[in-house]
C-alpha cells in the first residue's frame, strides 16, 4: 500500500524553490514593529517570529518555502474569537518566502539539516520569551517541526495539531518495511537532482507540484509566490531531510493532546479509507491522537477548507 503512493509523496511538502533574486528578503529588524505585526525581540540565524494580539499563546509553523501569510486567514479568525484571546506566533523559517537563508545556508556538497535545528530554536524562543505551554500548530513541514518539539521537548508544549504530514514520508520512497536508512540513498538523489536544478526547470516542476496542493484557484498563487522567493538549496535540503526522517519511534514521547488534520491523498486510486489506514498505522505509537479527515481538500487544507479547518481548531482549542 505504502508503495503505491509513492509518487504521491512529493504532494506533502511544497517542491523545492528558487533562490531569491539578491539572497535577501522580506526580513523586519528583530523587535521592532512591522505594518500591523510586531517581530519577537529574539536573535536566531534560524527563525524569526511574527507576534500578534494578546491572551493564550499559540505558535503556527508553515510547511516547506511557506510564508507566515499562510495562516492569515486563522489569526483573523482567532482574533474574531470572544473571551480572552490568543497572542499568535507565526514562525518564518529563513530562507524559504524571502527570508535570507542565514543560518539554514547550505554551503557545502552535502546538505545540512533545516526542520531539526527549526525545532530546537523553537523550543529556546518558548523558554526564553517565557511563554506558557502554548499550542503548537504546523501544517506539512510545520507539522514535522511540531512533532519533532513536542518529542523533544515536551514540556514546552501544551497541545499539539499537525496538519497533513505523517511522521516518516520516506515511507513513500521505499518498500514496504522501509526505514530511514533504506531510504537515505534516495533522499540523497532527490537532494542532488534539487539543489542542482536550473532556475527555470525548478520554477516550472514546482509550480506543477504546487498546483496540485491548492485547488483554491484564488489562493495558489500565494503558494506559487512564497515558493519562487525561497532558496532553492535550504528547500532541497529540507525534503532530503523530511524523507530521511522517522519520528515514529519519537511519538511516545509526545505526552500532550494531539490531533491530526489530513486529506485524502492527491491520486484517484487513493480512497479515503486507503489514506485513512495509512495514517492510522502512520501514528500507532500515539493512540492518544485524534486523526480527522477532512474532505474535498488539497494539501494547503487552511485555503482549500478554511471554515472546516477553523471548526476542527476551535473545536481543538476548546478541549
Amino acid at each position: 500500500m505504502i508503495r503505491t503512493v509513492a509518487f504521491a509523496a512529493a504532494l506533502f511538502v511544497a517542491a523545492p524553490a528558487a533562490h531569491a533574486q539578491d539572497g535577501h528578503g522580506v526580513h523586519p529588524e528583530h523587535g521592532h514593529a512591522h505594518g500591523d505585526h510586531q517581530h519577537a525581540d529574539f536573535v536566531s540565524d534560524r527563525i524569526h517570529v511574527r507576534v500578534e494580539g494578546q491572551g493564550r499563546d499559540i505558535v503556527l509553523i508553515p510547511g516547506l518555502s511557506s510564508s507566515p501569510e499562510v495562516w492569515q486567514g486563522t489569526v483573523d479568525h482567532l482574533a474574531a474569537q470572544d473571551g480572552a484571546g490568543w497572542r499568535v506566533h507565526r514562525i518564518h523559517v529563513q530562507g524559504f518566502a524571502g527570508a535570507p537563508a542565514e543560518g539554514n545556508a547550505q554551503t557545502g556538497a552535502a546538505p545540512t539539516p533545516v526542520a531539526a535545528p527549526v525545532a530546537e530554536e523553537i523550543a529556546r524562543y518558548i523558554a526564553e520569551q517565557g511563554l506558557e505551554k502554548p499550542v503548537v500548530v504546523g501544517h506539512s513541514m510545520g507539522g514535522t517541526i511540531a512533532m519533532m518539539l513536542a518529542a523533544r521537548h515536551p514540556d514546552s508544549v501544551g497541545k499539539l495539531m499537525v496538519v497533513d504530514m505523517i511522521p516518516f514520508m520516506g515511507a513513500m520512497f521505499g518498500q514496504p518495511g522501509a526505514t530511514a536508512d533504506s531510504v537515505t540513498p534516495v533522499a540523497d538523489q532527490i537532494w542532488a537532482a534539487q539543489a542542482n536544478s536550473s532556475r527555470d526547470a525548478y520554477v516550472a516542476r514546482a509550480t506543477d507540484s504546487i498546483t496540485g496542493m491548492v485547488n483554491n484557484e484564488s489562493r495558489r498563487e500565494q503558494a506559487l509566490a512564497d515558493m519562487r522567493a525561497s532558496d532553492q538549496k535550504v528547500s532541497a535540503a529540507a525534503f532530503r531531510e523530511l524523507i530521511a526522517t522517522d519520528l515514529r519511534p519519537e511519538l511516545s514521547k509526545i505526552t500532550v493532546p494531539t490531533e491530526v488534520l489530513y486529506v485524502k491523498f492527491n491520486d484517484p486510486r487513493m480512497t479515503p479509507q486507503i489514506t485513512d489506514a495509512i495514517y492510522q498505522a502512520s501514528f500507532a505509537n500515539l493512540p492518544g491522537a485524534q486523526l480527522k479527515r477532512i474532505d474535498d481538500s488539497a494539501h494547503f487544507v487552511m485555503f482549500d477548507q478554511p471554515e472546516a479547518f477553523y471548526d476542527a481548531l476551535d473545536a481543538f482549542l476548546a478541549k
